[in-house]
């Protein structure tokens, strides 16, 4: 004998009652309608990749998406830099891309690819010809990775090799991680450890005593807004490259501060 459900069971008033409280819940991970497909594909594309041996700890620091220590991050030499044609401004940072080797068995490791992260960008040399040594010049896209990762499918000997990527969903561990920096009412967030999509395009950010506030990208994954939002838990809103809305509520407790990292729910992977 099966039970009724709540809704079932209840008076026409209270199950209006649940159905709102249920559709409050689960609107916390929405899309659009018109959401654009995931990034996940299964055409490859083609491109050129070198790498860079990173000889100093500090060559693992900083970059042009803003992460910072990539190793602390969470990145560690999963990571990949950019052409400005797939840069896109810094847009893309955050999105992951699996990368094989092909068209060379001299050098190609057969049989693998690699998964990484867009952590930073590798600027055109215009000083160059795109064919000719300018590498990262438009149109030519390209993918510079640190030697632990290009060594994974190719022999370091090979240089500047051609090889075939797509872009696929970012696999995280944990939550999406929100750095608060800044002072004053000069709030800057940095986003990292994205899943799903990996790149964010919208943010907002939200005090106990404020409603909804639109950040500006200011650079990278650094997001940022002119609010005093001191001494007030803080709730984010992040919006995926796929439409996708992510909704964490008091992130940052009340007695945060400018420094500090905190961790919110995640997209699925």
């Amino acid at each position: 004998m099966s039970l009724p459900s709540l809704t079932e069971a209840a008076p026409p008033l209270l199950s209006l009652l649940l159905a709102t409280l249920l559709s409050t819940v689960t609107s916390h991970y929405s899309s659009s309608s018109s959401t654009p497909p995931p990034p996940q594909s299964s055409l490859w594309h083609p491109a050129r990749a070198t790498y860079y041996a990173a000889s100093d700890p500090r060559d693992s620091v900083g970059g042009a998406c803003g992460y910072g220590d990539l190793v602390k991050a969470g990145y560690g030499m999963a990571t990949v830099g950019l052409s400005e044609a797939l840069f896109r401004r810094g847009q893309i940072c955050g999105a992951c891309f699996e990368l094989r080797c092909v068209d060379d068995l001299r050098w190609c490791i057969p049989g693998t690819s690699i998964i990484v992260t867009a952590t930073n960008f590798c600027a055109p040399n215009y000083g160059f010809t795109a064919e000719g040594g300018g590498r990262c010049n438009p149109p030519n896209k390209h993918f510079v990775l640190p030697i632990e990762a290009f060594e994974k499918i190719a022999i370091w000997k090979a240089g500047n090799m051609p090889v075939q990527y797509r872009r696929i969903k970012c696999r995280k561990e944990g939550g999406v991680r929100f750095t608060i920096d800044g002072s004053g009412i000069f709030v800057s967030v940095l986003i990292s450890n994205v899943a799903g999509a990996g790149d964010i395009v919208a943010v907002k950010i939200k005090g106990s005593r404020s409603g909804w506030l639109q950040m500006g990208r200011n650079w990278g994954q650094n997001w940022h807004i002119n609010s005093d939002l001191r001494n007030q838990p803080l709730s984010f809103e992040v919006t995926s490259s796929d439409g996708l809305t992510l909704t964490s509520y008091n992130v940052a407790p009340k007695n945060w501060n400018f420094g500090q990292t905190f961790e919110g729910k995640q997209f699925e992977s």
